[in-house]
């Protein structure tokens, strides 16, 4: 497509250029991330109950607590606003890997490059199915046709060439047909789409279920802080009668029913559960991608390049003058070559799709002389119809005429006069073909070349010449990829343009379940949408789809309450891609209109990636459960500890303080959101069926476990709340002992709620060496209130010996390894279930 005389920009133009115009991005607003994440955290409840405590300390004179709830304030800020960049950098990451690549010739080279990247004066090479990075002129074009509707509204493309006088492309327009080589002449805020504001990345994103559901709990429990407040305010009041000393202590209990946790590890979870992805080679282009992945129950596949390695080779032609089939290692005849010269003909010039390269690759190798630079491309008809063709008209400089076609065998046949038994013929030799899993296209040419070109091309009187056959290997491991989406309870559904025969072959060559139950498209749409809904069901592989089938496909599988995620790489994938839960698209050989429409980037195009990316979601999503039990079951006996001794009068009713409160946020914020987030993925994982994408993120057996976990943790707490008062502890003593046991419940249940389903004597195998080093903190810092002077005193604490160390650490140990039973009896019931 080069033409010689396009240098393009040197790298010192390149760099003047920037300097003078700026980077090719739309920036309508410049956002200062610090001060808006600074912003949000000083609006949410637990800052504002903080900073009230530390004035009221402050008003009372408390110094000591006001500083320490005063750097207890510094320190919550600093780990929300690590943990708003950790992840606010992890999706800036993803963003860079997810902007399109665009060709431009630099030096009198060809080289890819990030959109942003081009400057003004830049030479693009821009093709069929890809998006206009930037406003330009174009200086060079090849049946160059533009879809304009972004900017016009208008949904008809419009052809463009160098000397039209409307002969510049725009920025966010897609190219429908051809190729061109346009020179920029604006980016960024200077384009068209810039000035009117219209940004393709600047779109609101709305909120998932999950994350609502998240939201409305943490206000509902903001609720209920602020009418236990309320109470324990009023409690303290009438019998103190001393306003601020009531007000601190109904703090406490407001602090502690809070679980501002909760939204900070589902930010965390998501943002860094798709920096993950990254790494394993896949681009989730929005974090709440990975909120859905692991509840995928369908995948559907397209055959090319997913399941074969889209690596055509010729195999075999068919001569219709002859009725015979010829291999490609035979000697061609001068009918055979005709096949051949006329497939090539109906070819891209500069091939990029692999059937076309194959037959440029043939016919460079098999023809005695080469025409091609003889001709020149003077009209084409895109890839068209139902099923599908395209013509191509070349000329050279006398005048001479060739008109082909290639497409689906049915396709042609239709635009040929042809006797039923000729008929018969042809798709007997398709058949023969397309059993050894062989690709077949029709081939076909118009004599009368000097007819006017018509609307369509199915319009020219086209004599039948052939038929092409190749071969593309399935992927070494595909069948293996297959194996462990049956094994997770997916089911594999394969989408494709090709013929019935062909793919089942290929189907039945990977053990590819149930490989005869097809449907092609244009039964499909025949179909009511009952029988459809039925259909899509049980019908396993999908043959001659275009869009409007693809997308109907798509659409009856969720309206059977299926969670669809679909691979795609072509321009015609884009609104089947679209409308999938989660769909998928190819890095290296994808389409930019491909890679827009979907959720999910394969940057290497491998499938293999994909029972990765599934099982990183459903890890993610229980780990993110888990971390909620947690907090749930951690603050429930946080709560009773402090509500119920005050509101039934017992000897000492106030036994935390907002100190202990928000000493023991500090310890489980980072307990939720590091140890939980870094677990492994449990080994029956991928062998479980999808969870239900429902609209409620537990269901009831899952919350009531997390809540008996707190309840019996509460009543341990309480047990050793009366122990010591029965014992006459000091309420200093009693004090230590609680705040011990507690903290010692807080480290097995961190360790029992690493699975709900494994003994805790197999998940203390698994590799995760944040477990020790955040328990190992806990338990360092715990030793360090207990036994230096200026902590334990600054805490309330006194002295205790080792038998009440003991004490308070086996009641912290049985209020948790209850659960151990449950777990028995779960696996007990799972094998039974099996059987």
């Amino acid at each position: 497509m080069v033409h010689k005389t396009i240098i393009g920009l040197s790298d010192n133009e390149v760099i003047a250029s920037r300097n003078i115009n700026g980077a090719n991005s739309l920036e309508h607003q410049k956002k200062n991330n610090f001060l808006n994440s600074l912003f949000d955290i000083l609006k949410e409840p637990m800052f504002l109950l903080l900073v009230a405590a530390a004035s009221i300390y402050f008003v009372t004179g408390d110094y000591g607590d006001g500083i320490f709830m005063s750097i207890a304030i510094l320190l919550v800020v600093a780990i929300s606003l690590f943990q708003e960049a950790r992840s606010r950098n992890a999706i800036d990451d993803l963003k860079k890997l997810s902007q399109p690549k665009n060709k431009v010739i630099r030096n009198g080279n060809v080289i890819e490059i990030f959109s942003e990247e081009i400057v003004v004066g830049d030479c693009i090479q821009i093709e069929e199915g890809s998006f206009i990075p930037a406003d330009a002129k174009i200086i060079q074009s090849s049946d160059f046709m533009v879809n304009e509707s972004i900017l016009t509204g208008e949904s008809l493309s419009v052809a463009k060439n160098e000397t039209s006088d409307d002969n510049e492309v725009f920025q966010g327009t897609i190219v429908a047909t051809g190729m061109a080589i346009c020179e920029v002449i604006r980016i960024g805020n200077q384009t068209n789409l810039g000035k009117i504001g219209k940004s393709l990345e600047q779109v609101v994103v709305e909120k998932t279920p999950l994350q609502i559901q998240i939201n409305n709990f943490v206000r509902k429990m903001s609720v209920i802080g602020l009418l236990i407040f309320g109470i324990v305010w009023a409690i303290n009041y009438y019998h103190s009668q001393n306003v601020l000393d009531s007000l601190l202590k109904a703090l406490t209990i407001a602090m502690s029913v809070i679980p501002e946790e909760i939204p900070v590890a589902f930010t965390t979870f998501m943002a860094l559960g798709a920096w993950r992805l990254m790494k394993i080679g896949i681009i989730a282009k929005q974090t709440k991608t990975v909120e859905t992945l692991g509840s995928a129950t369908v995948i559907c596949t397209d055959k090319t390049g997913t399941i074969t390695e889209n690596k055509m080779s010729l195999a075999q032609l068919y001569v219709f003058k002859s009725n015979a089939i010829i291999n490609s290692d035979e000697k061609f005849n001068e009918e055979s070559q005709e096949v051949l010269n006329y497939a090539m003909w109906s070819s891209e010039p500069i091939p990029f799709d692999a059937m076309e390269v194959a037959i440029h690759d043939s016919y460079t190798k098999i023809s005695s002389r080469d025409e091609r630079p003889n001709f020149k491309l003077v009209h084409e008809y895109p890839l068209k119809g139902k099923p599908p063709m395209m013509t191509h008209i070349f000329e050279n400089s006398n005048g001479n005429k060739i008109i082909a076609a290639k497409g689906a065998t049915e396709a042609l046949i239709a635009v040929c006069d042809l006797t039923k038994n000729e008929e018969e013929s042809i798709l007997s030799a398709m058949n023969t073909m397309a059993s050894k899993g062989y690709r077949v296209l029709g081939v076909g040419k118009v004599i009368d070349v000097n007819q006017n070109y018509p609307k369509t091309q199915q319009e020219f009187n086209f004599d039948f010449v052939g038929l092409i056959a190749f071969y593309d290997p399935p992927k070494a491991n595909i069948q293996n990829v297959f194996e462990k989406f049956y094994k997770a309870g997916i089911q594999v559904k394969i989408i494709t343009g090709d013929n019935a025969a062909t793919t089942s072959t290929i189907a039945k060559q990977i053990g590819f379940k149930n490989p005869d139950i097809v449907l092609n498209g244009d039964d499909l749409m025949a179909m009511d949408e009952i029988t459809l809904k039925e259909k899509v069901m049980e019908t396993t592989i999908f043959t001659r789809m275009f869009p409007e089938a693809k997308l109907k496909i798509i659409q009856a599988l969720k309206d059977n309450n299926q969670i669809v995620a679909m691979t795609g790489d072509g321009v015609n994938d884009g609104p089947a891609l679209k409308s999938a839960h989660i769909g998928i698209a190819m890095g290296k050989k994808g389409s930019e209109i491909a890679k827009q429409a979907a959720n999910l980037i394969l940057i290497d195009d491998n499938f293999d990636k994909m029972v990765d990316a599934i099982a990183m979601g459903r890890k993610i999503y229980v780990n993110l459960k888990k971390a909620i039990q947690y907090i749930i079951s951690i603050h429930i006996p946080i709560i009773l500890i402090v509500f119920i001794p005050l509101v039934l009068g017992w000897v000492y009713p106030n036994i935390f303080t907002p100190v202990h409160i928000i000493f023991l946020e500090i310890i489980m914020g980072p307990t939720c959101s590091i140890i939980y987030e870094n677990e492994p993925m449990e080994r029956n994982l991928m062998l479980q069926k999808p969870r239900p994408f429902t609209t409620t993120f537990f269901n009831l057996k899952e919350i009531t476990i997390s809540i008996i976990q707190g309840l019996i943790i509460a009543l341990g707490l309480l047990f050793m709340y009366q122990y010591c008062i029965q014992s006459d502890f000091t309420e200093g003593v009693t004090r230590t002992c609680i705040f011990l046991t507690l903290i010692s419940s807080n480290v097995f249940l961190t360790l029992e709620n690493r699975s709900f389903y494994y003994s805790i004597f197999t998940t203390i195998r698994y590799k995760n060496n944040l477990v020790l080093v955040i328990i190992g903190i806990t338990i360092l810092i715990t030793t360090l209130l207990l036994f230096v002077p200026v902590f334990s005193k600054f805490f309330l604490f006194e002295k205790v010996t080792i038998f009440q160390i003991g004490c308070s650490i086996l009641v912290g140990f049985i209020s948790v390894i209850w659960m151990e039973i449950y777990k028995i009896f779960k696996r007990k019931r799972a094998i039974s279930d099996k059987i």
